[in-house]
């Protein structure tokens, strides 16, 4: 454990921060795997508690930090983008970033099959780090830790998590404009099981205003969605004219496959 010991100091003069109780960010790296081997060190825990405290506040620290930056945002909209920030990618990023996974104790078969550098792993390291600091130095310091990737990460996500996909877009415009609700139905289903394609129709009040294809069902629904708004004169950048809307007449589509709306 002792280059365990110089590994973690070297790791907190990185971050810029000092542990009172060096037992907690040292119970951090403790992965599962590596206590079913140990023999000499049966007194140490591993991280899956920590983990499971650090995905907690880092929750409530990213949801903190969104409610103040985006007053204007309903509740939705927030949480859209509060998963695009904690989800498995952006953790295991940030811990990339930090090279936590260099500082991990395994197990021989974890480290054999790349334990060190898989998703899962670095997301649950960082989260258990988490854990470990909110423990030792409480909320303000971590959240001063946290809170700049966060702002970075924000900008980057923010963009694409905010905005609302075609099939939203609709169903609200419609039912504040006209008073109803959009319908799909699948007009044609072809190739095999593992090269499927759908073409779903969406209508509202019963007449068509879109078509779209996809490799599934939801897919189909958000082309057809994104050609419904541009019929409607809504903008809809998700929607490109691929022929469809001619090549199955509107108006007139015949239903080949499941029927109802959903």
């Amino acid at each position: 454990m002792d280059n365990g010991h110089h590994s973690l100091k070297k790791l907190q003069e990185a971050v810029g921060l000092r542990f009172n109780d060096f037992t907690l960010i040292q119970r951090a790296f403790v992965h599962r795997s590596y206590l079913h081997e140990a023999d000499d060190d049966s007194d140490l825990q591993d991280n899956q508690r920590l983990e499971f405290l650090g995905d907690a506040v880092l929750s409530f620290i990213v949801s903190e930090l969104l409610f103040r930056l985006y007053p204007e945002r309903r509740e939705g909209e927030l949480t859209n983008l509060r998963s695009g920030l904690v989800r498995r990618e952006s953790l295991s990023r940030f811990a990339r970033e930090l090279c936590l996974g260099n500082h991990l104790l395994l197990g021989r078969g974890e480290e054999e099959n790349g334990g060190r550098i898989r998703h899962t792993t670095l997301c649950d390291t960082y989260e258990a780090f988490i854990g470990a600091l909110y423990l030792d130095q409480g909320i303000d310091v971590l959240r001063g830790f946290l809170e700049p990737r966060l702002l970075e990460e924000i900008e980057r996500v923010a963009h694409f998590a905010l905005a609302k996909d075609p099939k939203s877009r609709l169903q609200e415009w419609v039912q504040a404009a006209m008073g109803q609700t959009p319908r799909y139905r699948t007009v044609l289903t072809e190739g095999p099981d593992h090269a499927r394609k759908f073409i779903r129709q969406v209508t509202i009040d019963k007449q068509p205003y879109g078509v779209g294809e996809g490799q599934s069902k939801q897919e189909a629904e958000q082309a057809a969605a994104a050609m419904a708004l541009a019929r409607l004169g809504q903008t809809s950048p998700g929607y490109v004219d691929s022929g469809l809307a001619e090549a199955y007449e509107l108006a007139s589509v015949e239903v080949q496959g499941e029927r109802g709306g959903v």
